[in-house]
């Protein structure tokens, strides 16, 4: 009776779900966690604009080695992960454990792509980055530089 009772409410709670199959990226895979982060980053002005999600596809494909056929599902499980998030500790611890000082730099530095993306500096998406950097042990210094070198290269676009 009992295994009747756990089978009808794991059929339930199955209803409506398109996909049951297990995710791709594990929750402490730093490319989901380097993706939620860069998610996080552009919609924190409330709207993602085709420019800053285009933008977010093709470093995920050239940064992070991810193919084509992994692309959306990275995606959705970014979305979704940072959807969940109370804060950014999970994604950033990972990173802090995960990744090496030079990798974590250059997440920055991504991280301020995705906010020149749609071609405006917002000041959540900067609070973003900077607090990211903090977490995962970016110095100032490096942050900054980052920013710089990634606002000449949009200015010059």
């Amino acid at each position: 009776m009992l295994q009747s009772i756990k089978k009808f409410i794991k059929d339930i709670s199955s209803i409506g779900k398109e996909d049951d199959s297990p995710p791709l990226f594990d929750p402490t895979d730093k490319k989901l966690a380097a993706a939620a982060l860069m998610f996080h980053v552009i919609a924190a002005d409330g709207v993602v604009q085709e420019e800053e999600e285009t933008k977010l596809r093709s470093i995920l494909c050239t940064h992070y080695d991810v193919d084509d056929a992994d692309i959306d599902k990275l995606l959705e499980q970014a979305r979704m992960a940072d959807s969940e998030a109370v804060d950014l500790y999970a994604f950033t611890s990972t990173l802090k454990s995960h990744a090496s000082n030079d990798e974590r730099i250059l997440l920055i530095e991504d991280l301020w792509e995705m906010v020149f993306a749609d071609g405006e500096l917002h000041e959540f998406e900067d609070n973003i980055v900077w607090r990211v950097a903090e977490l995962i042990a970016v110095s100032p210094q490096d942050r900054m530089a980052m920013k710089q070198r990634v606002q000449k290269r949009h200015s010059s676009e």
